[in-house]
C-alpha cells in the first residue's frame, strides 16, 4: 500500500535536490539537460529579483518524488503562475501532481492571487506554458478544471553545420549598414540602461528583465544595432536557458532594413560556439521573419491554462 503523499514548502537549501529530481523527471531530453538552469531562472535568480517564489515537494515516507515551483505575476494584480511542476515517473497517475497543484493553489490565494496560470512568468520562465507532449501534466491540468486559453510554440534552428541558414555569415550586410551609419556590436553592461529604456518604450512588457539577465551573464549575451548613439534594434540569448534565443526588437522605423536579420544571426553564431547544435526561439511571434532569417521552424508547441482560485 502507498504511503500517503505529505506536500511541504522547500527551503532554498534544497535547490541542488530539486534539480537532481527534474534530471530524472522532466521527459524530455533538452529539458532534462537545462535542469540546473532551469531551476536556477524560476527560484534563487527570480527570488533575488523581488519575485515571491514558493517550492513546494511531494514526498511519499521520506522520499521526494515530486516538485513544484510557483510564482506571483509582478505585472498582473491577483495573478499567479505555476512555473514548474515534475513528478517522478514511477510516481505518475499517483495523485502527486494533484497535491502539488491544489497545495499551489492554496498557496497562492494565501497570497492575493485570484487567478492561478499553468503558462511562463516573465523574465524569469523556462516554458510558456506546457509542451503538449507532457501528456500526463495536460492531463492534471483539465482533471482540476484548469481552462486552455492560448497556444504558444517554439522555434527550432538548427546549429549543427556551418552551411545553415542559421548560420549565413552577416559580414556583408553589416558592410552595408555602416554605409547607413548603422553599427552592429556585442552589448556590454554600459549599454544595458539604454537597451531596457529602449525595450520598455518601444514594445512593453518585461524585455528589459530578460535583457538583464542576458547582457554580460555567462552563457548568454546579446547583440545591438544602433546609430548616432540611438539604439535601433537588439537581439539577446540565453536569459532564461542557455540553449533559448530571445527576445528581440527592431525600431518600428528600422524595420526592413536588415538589421533584424543580422542580430538574429549574430547570437546563433555565438550558441554555436558556446556548442549547441541547435537553438529554441522561444514564444515566437513573427514565425516568417524566423524562417526566412534562420530557416527555423515551428517544433515545441504549447498549451497555457487558467483557473480561478479562491482564499479558503
Amino acid at each position: 500500500m502507498d504511503a500517503e503523499i505529505t506536500v511541504t514548502e522547500l527551503t532554498s537549501d534544497l535547490v541542488p535536490t530539486v534539480v537532481r529530481l527534474c534530471e530524472q523527471a522532466l521527459d524530455l531530453p533538452e529539458d532534462a539537460a537545462e535542469a540546473a538552469p532551469i531551476v536556477d531562472v524560476l527560484w534563487p535568480r527570480a527570488a533575488a529579483a523581488d519575485r515571491l517564489v514558493v517550492g513546494l515537494g511531494a514526498y511519499r515516507g521520506v522520499d521526494l518524488v515530486g516538485v513544484l515551483l510557483c510564482s506571483v505575476s509582478s505585472t498582473e494584480a491577483g495573478v499567479g503562475h505555476v512555473d514548474l511542476v515534475a513528478v517522478l515517473p514511477d510516481q505518475r497517475r499517483r495523485g502527486v501532481g494533484r497535491a502539488l497543484l491544489q497545495r499551489a493553489e492554496r498557496v497562492l490565494a494565501e497570497r492575493g492571487v485570484t487567478e492561478v496560470l499553468l503558462a511562463g512568468n516573465p523574465p524569469y520562465y523556462a516554458w510558456p506554458g506546457i509542451d503538449v507532449r507532457y501528456t500526463a501534466a495536460v492531463c492534471a491540468a483539465l482533471a482540476l478544471g484548469y481552462q486552455q486559453d492560448r497556444t504558444a510554440w517554439n522555434m527550432t534552428a538548427d546549429l549543427s553545420y556551418d552551411g545553415s541558414p542559421a548560420l549565413r555569415p552577416t559580414e556583408a550586410a553589416e558592410r552595408r549598414l555602416a554605409d547607413q551609419g548603422v553599427t552592429v556590436r556585442r552589448a556590454e553592461p554600459a549599454d544595458l540602461p539604454a537597451l531596457a529604456a529602449f525595450a520598455r518604450s518601444t514594445f512593453g512588457g518585461t524585455w528589459d528583465g530578460e535583457l538583464a539577465g542576458s547582457v554580460g551573464r555567462a552563457g548568454a549575451g546579446c547583440h545591438l544595432a544602433e546609430r548616432g548613439g540611438e539604439v535601433l534594434g537588439f537581439a539577446a540569448y540565453g536569459s532564461s536557458r542557455p540553449s533559448w534565443f530571445g527576445p528581440m526588437g527592431t525600431a518600428p522605423a528600422a524595420e526592413g532594413s536588415g538589421i533584424g536579420g543580422v542580430l538574429l544571426r549574430r547570437c546563433l553564431q555565438d550558441q554555436q560556439a558556446a556548442g549547441l547544435d541547435r537553438a529554441q526561439i522561444g514564444w515566437v511571434g513573427p514565425v516568417p521573419f524566423y524562417s526566412g532569417s534562420a530557416g527555423a521552424r515551428i517544433e515545441r508547441v504549447f498549451f497555457l491554462y487558467r483557473r480561478a482560485v479562491h482564499a479558503e
